[in-house]
């Protein structure tokens, strides 16, 4: 299995962080792997894809250039650059684009697994066209939706930090992506693969969620490793399923919408991202459902957390079956 031997000087400086390129990338790879996790990544890959294929059909090198970054073995390290946690997307894909024409050359080999480039692949503006992919993944496909996906992305950031509150580390880590736990003796286990275990002493260690994809993990040696994750459960779905017709006419539309959502537990942080709706407004839905005693409200850690009570469930589950 690949693990990480982590000291205790890199496990305090670790961070969660967002990462507009790492949203972008995630959305390169959905597209050129399509396979959608959760209905609202679906929705999206129907309404971009045509574009995103259009676009390789018409540029053959860089769809050659995709395939085999992306690899048998490995994606290649210079597709992927650990985040800063502080930069703007134009800033993180500047390091693409300035990669050496060798290290590029090196790192698509080994993302072939040691097979020689094809031909057409021995030129030097192979990092130029990642990064103008990646631009256009981003103008296109990323940036319209961005302030929503990051106020969900903020919203997963503030559920793991619940979590590091209330269990430590190995709580928050546990299920961040299949295959990774902490393993005790410092030991953070990345995935079940069979690599080589990598120690770190003075690194920084960064988290950074998405909410497309999978995830994947990166570094600068022996400097920087950063571990890009999938948003866990209903705060990927970027598109919300509507509130029952009769639940809406009851309750309000937004309210009602609220009330579907909190299924399970909740924040009001992660309401105002999945809803789009203000904060002042949330707050006066759950203030109304709080009265009418179809919510509740606990403390986890630093955050409240909202959650359907059994009448509440009742009344969801009595409209949906109707």
């Amino acid at each position: 299995m690949g693990w990480w031997q982590v000291s205790t000087d890199t496990l305090a400086g670790s961070r969660f962080v967002v990462s507009p390129l790492a949203e972008a990338t995630a959305a390169l790879f959905t597209l050129q792997r399509p396979r959608a996790t959760h209905p609202g990544e679906r929705a999206w890959l129907d309404t971009h894809l045509p574009a995103y294929r259009e676009r390789l059909a018409n540029d053959p090198i860089t769809a050659l250039l995709i395939r085999t970054a992306l690899g048998k073995a490995w994606i290649a390290d210079f597709l992927t650059p650990p985040p800063s946690g502080d930069s703007t997307f134009e800033d993180e894909v500047a390091r693409i684009r300035e990669t050496p024409d060798d290290t590029a050359h090196a790192d698509l080999e080994m993302a072939l697994g040691g097979s020689p480039l094809p031909p057409e692949l021995r030129r030097d503006d192979l990092p130029a066209r990642l990064a103008l992919l990646l631009e256009w993944v981003w103008a296109e496909t990323v940036l319209p939706y961005w302030p929503r996906r990051q106020r969900i992305i903020e919203s997963d950031i503030v559920a793991r930090i619940g979590q590091l509150s209330q269990g430590g580390w190995a709580a928050a880590l546990g299920d961040m992506r299949p295959g990774m736990r902490w393993l005790g003796d410092g030991r953070l286990q990345i995935n079940t693969y069979d690599y080589p275990p990598r120690k770190m002493t003075a690194a920084q260690m960064l988290f950074a969620p998405v909410t497309l994809g999978r995830g994947w993990v990166a570094w600068d040696e022996p400097h920087t490793y950063a571990v890009i994750y999938p948003c866990s459960g209903a705060l990927a779905e970027t598109h919300s399923a509507p509130a029952p017709e009769a639940l809406a006419r009851l309750l309000g539309n937004a309210r009602a919408g609220v009330l579907v959502l909190l299924s399970t537990p909740k924040s009001t942080t992660q309401l105002v991202a999945l809803t789009g709706q203000g904060l002042g407004s949330v707050g006066r839905h759950l203030k109304v459902l709080l009265d009418a005693q179809l919510v509740q409200r606990r403390r986890a850690g630093r955050s409240v957390l909202y959650y359907r009570t059994p009448a509440g469930d009742a009344l969801v589950q009595a409209q949906t079956k109707n």
